[in-house]
């Protein structure tokens, strides 16, 4: 069972990932590039829409865009959701034509990208998408931090209030990592009703000299480095790799 297609599953998403420090990186970088003004933002892997709509709520023109049809039907139902355009569909969807000044990919959907063709696929779609001088803003978590290896049942286990008044408990169990990739599963019980769920997981942990390559490869020209969300220079001991491309 997959998180991003199952509804009963998807409502849950924003109590497992509710706004922080990462949400407000991002709207401090468009503010920073608008400088006053606002900006075509593209949001892919938008998800339920949480950024989006916070971009939005900031004065920017938004377009979310997400390959899966029941996150995008929890981001339609929020506030304010009619001031996005939501779009449904691969990175290869996106427009031909330069229409976005920052397109960014947040809550770590980089690496969902496992191939070094499926990344390529997708810079090329953004570099096409973003007009000369845009930037292109996502993190992935830094292999050498290991963070993986505490998503234990134990460690890993969250309780949270459900808005009907119920609750879930919800716990990761990984696979070793081989070849920078993880599989994992996410395991939900509903507590009221003893509804169990298992959704099975992959994700790509790539170096950042790997990411270096393939953002150069897609011809992305310079990039920002830091490695956490208070703009800290990069080192090996980096929580999370965060890039900011320039579309020249």
């Amino acid at each position: 069972m997959d998180l991003y297609e199952d509804s009963r599953l998807t409502a849950v998403y924003d109590l497992m990932s509710p706004p922080g420090e990462d949400t407000a990186f991002y709207r401090r970088l468009a503010a920073e590039l608008g400088a006053g003004r606002p900006l075509d933002v593209l949001d892919l892997g938008c998800g339920t829409g949480q950024l989006a709509l916070a971009l939005a709520e900031d004065g920017h023109r938004v377009t979310g865009h997400d390959p899966a049809p029941a996150m995008l039907a929890v981001a339609r139902g929020k506030p304010g959701a009619e001031r996005i355009a939501w779009r449904d569909g691969a990175a290869e969807a996106l427009p031909a034509a330069p229409a976005f000044d920052l397109a960014v990919m947040t809550g770590h959907v980089f690496q969902v990208l496992l191939e070094d063709a499926e990344i390529a696929a997708t810079l090329a779609a953004l570099h096409r998408c973003l007009r000369p001088g845009g930037r292109l803003a996502f993190e992935s978590r830094n292999p050498a931090f290991r963070s993986f290896e505490r998503w234990t049942p134990a460690e890993s286990r969250e309780v949270h209030a459900l808005p009907d008044g119920g609750s879930v408990e919800i716990h990761n169990d990984v696979t070793p990592l081989v070849d920078e990739r993880l599989t994992y599963e996410t395991h939900f019980r509903f507590v009221e009703t003893g509804e169990r769920f298992v959704t099975h997981n992959a994700l790509r942990f790539a170096a950042q000299p790997t990411i270096a390559r393939l953002l150069a490869e897609a011809g992305f020209a310079p990039v920002a480095w830091s490695g956490d969300w208070q703009g800290s220079p990069f080192t090996e001991a980096s929580r999370e790799i965060v890039a900011v491309a320039t579309r020249p």
